[in-house]
């Protein structure tokens, strides 16, 4: 179970490592490889799902499509940045798993849902592979419009990726 929080807690500092050395003119510079969508988009949607867990555990009710869009998250670094230490201070506290319900809709044209029995470490495994997708769009913006960024190595790679290419150069 200390893993789950362990890799929460590392893609969130990793998150922030990267933004903080942004200026706040990259952060908001649409990305032609992104589609034109910028860093701070990108960071903004990844930022929102752990929101969405976090306000939902203590009802055991997760919905990811009620995400707030928060405009100040994606065009004000300072203000993702807080919003990163203060999911970081969440994942740091452990909490308990609990059973959970998620509820989802995939109807484009509806608002009806439908019910998921989850639970919260399941919905927090969700969110590290959510963030680590996320930060692999990420890394190709950021060689983009902040080439000087210095980013870990296993910034959005996931940890199976990076395992077998530790297998692959001490089997050669």
């Amino acid at each position: 179970m200390k893993q789950l929080y362990d890799a929460a807690h590392t893609a969130l500092l990793q998150l922030a490592d990267a933004i903080s050395q942004l200026s706040n003119v990259e952060f908001c510079t649409p990305s032609l490889a992104l589609s034109q969508a910028t860093l701070g988009q990108h960071l903004r949607h990844t930022i929102e799902f752990f929101q969405c867990l976090e306000i939902g555990y203590p009802a055991g009710n997760v919905n990811y499509d009620q995400r707030q869009h928060d405009k100040t998250i994606e065009q004000d670094k300072t203000v993702a940045l807080t919003t990163l230490q203060n999911l970081i201070a969440f994942v740091t506290r452990q909490p308990a798993n609990k059973e959970m319900i998620m509820e989802v809709g995939y109807l484009q044209h509806s608002e009806e849902t439908i019910q998921v029995a989850t639970n919260f470490l399941r919905e927090l495994t969700y969110n590290i592979e959510h963030a680590v997708h996320h930060m692999a769009l990420m890394k190709i913006g950021i060689r983009e419009v902040a080439p000087h960024v210095v980013l870990a190595q296993s910034f959005g790679v996931a940890v199976s990726t990076l395992r077998h290419q530790h297998e692959a150069i001490y089997s050669a």
